[in-house]
């Protein structure tokens, strides 16, 4: 494997890894993180961590655990996966120092979030995505011009909306030809 793409990867298993750093240190009387022994990892991650293997013990358990971890996230992507992690990798480093901070900033408020907020974070997010993209743009727009006390109305709305139920769309109510017709007075059946 070339210097390169050993580059790479590491820099992968680091952003993958991001989230570990960023928690907080364990609360008193809490278990700190165990230490993940060398000879524990598979031969393929041996391969991904090779640049670790001299300083491995050394290492703090949690970074250990981080690294173990996302190699092993690395090892069970399929190459498709890996493009795409590899592609968003770039990305993030072209970004400017600010939005990176901005953005890890945004991540660990996520991550502070009990998990059922996580899902629902993540169920909205994929909802967004299937919406046709000038809907998502048009969104987005309005997002941006809002200010701070419209926007808390539009959160406010959602959630009254999401606690209410799915209401009906405009294209999916009744249009007056659909429409149920009013009873009428019984007639004994036609015979």
């Amino acid at each position: 494997m070339s210097n390169t793409w050993r580059a790479w990867i590491f820099a992968l298993l680091l952003l993958a890894a991001a989230p570990a750093f960023a928690q907080e240190a364990p609360a008193a009387g809490a278990n700190p993180p165990a230490p993940v022994a060398w000879s524990s990892l598979a031969p393929e991650q041996h391969k991904l961590l090779s640049r670790f293997a001299g300083q491995w013990e050394s290492l703090p358990p949690s970074r250990q655990q981080a690294l173990a971890h996302g190699s092993e996230r690395w090892l069970g992507m399929s190459s498709e996966q890996r493009d795409k992690a590899r592609e968003r990798f770039s990305h993030w480093q072209g970004l400017p120092p600010e939005e990176r901070h901005a953005l890890r900033g945004r991540w660990q408020s996520f991550q502070a979030l009990p998990p059922n907020e996580q899902a629902r974070v993540r169920e909205n997010f994929h909802k967004f995505q299937q919406l046709p993209p000038a809907r998502r743009q048009t969104l987005r727009e309005q997002w941006h011009s809002a200010t701070p006390a419209q926007r808390q109305q539009m959160i406010e709305h959602a959630r009254e909306q999401r606690q209410s139920g799915p209401m009906p769309r405009p294209s999916q109510a009744p249009r007056p030809s659909q429409a149920p017709r009013p009873p009428q007075a019984s007639r004994p059946p036609h015979r």
